[in-house]
């Protein structure tokens, strides 16, 4: 676990002392760091940067501009309650008034903490990924969690994955053999890894990366004014 220390990411790494001070006023929390190692530090967390800015795949794009000076990255697990609400009465908004116009980069990245042994979260972010092989990631993303239905309560299954599928007209032999393949098992193993590496160890959680500012974390299901508060405030600094 030497990488805990890059959480919310920035400038802390192993060896260098580092903790969240929580801001009341914008709901965030900020990251902290000593001066030891700290070009180390820098060189490790420019790293973990580029991999929570760069998507899973180039068929699963950042939503929003690229030039936008604020990106904000989901880590969610699609059986998740607090993420099923997240997404159902916050989402949209925050596309609608700050990704739709150039404001913020958003990406979703998996972190499946509620697989038991049928690993149903682990299985509904790999069918993402066949979603996204046909270039329709976001819908199929949007589409799991419109059919939400509890955590661990069954409703994940190969065949409800394939529904989905049909219901935003996917191939679905292409999507079903792309499953079983267990395809993008890595990509997803990838993700976890990397929300574990950055500390993290609640869903839904959201690093706030903005140009020239040390990264936020907002951990849990915030409303939206916690969003407009640390964007706004990510613009007028």
């Amino acid at each position: 676990m030497v990488l805990i220390a890059i959480v919310a990411v920035g400038i802390a790494i192993a060896g260098v002392a580092a903790f969240f001070v929580s801001s009341s006023s914008t709901g965030a929390s900020v990251m902290k760091t000593g001066q030891a190692s700290q070009n180390g530090a820098n060189s490790q967390a420019e790293n973990m940067v580029a991999m929570l800015m760069a998507p899973t795949t180039e068929n699963a794009p950042a939503l929003g501009s690229s030039d936008a000076r604020v990106t904000i990255v989901e880590f969610g697990d699609y059986q998740c309650t607090w993420c099923h609400r997240w997404h159902e009465s916050t989402k949209d908004t925050l596309l609608d008034n700050y990704v739709k116009t150039g404001k913020v980069r958003f990406l979703f990245k998996d972190f499946p903490i509620n697989d038991l042994a049928d690993r149903a979260s682990s299985m509904a972010a790999e069918a993402s990924y066949c979603a996204a092989d046909q270039g329709k990631y976001w819908e199929y993303h949007d589409e799991l969690y419109s059919n939400w239905k509890g955590e661990n309560t069954g409703w994940v299954t190969k065949a409800s994955l394939q529904q989905f599928a049909l219901n935003i007209g996917i191939d679905e032999p292409t999507f079903s053999e792309c499953l079983d393949s267990g395809k993008h098992r890595g990509l997803v193993r990838e993700n976890y890894n990397l929300a574990v590496a950055a500390g993290l160890n609640a869903t839904p959680s959201f690093i706030v990366l903005s140009e020239g500012e040390n990264p936020k974390l907002i951990s849990g299901a915030h409303p939206y004014t916690t969003f407009q508060r640390v964007i706004d405030e990510a613009y007028t600094t």
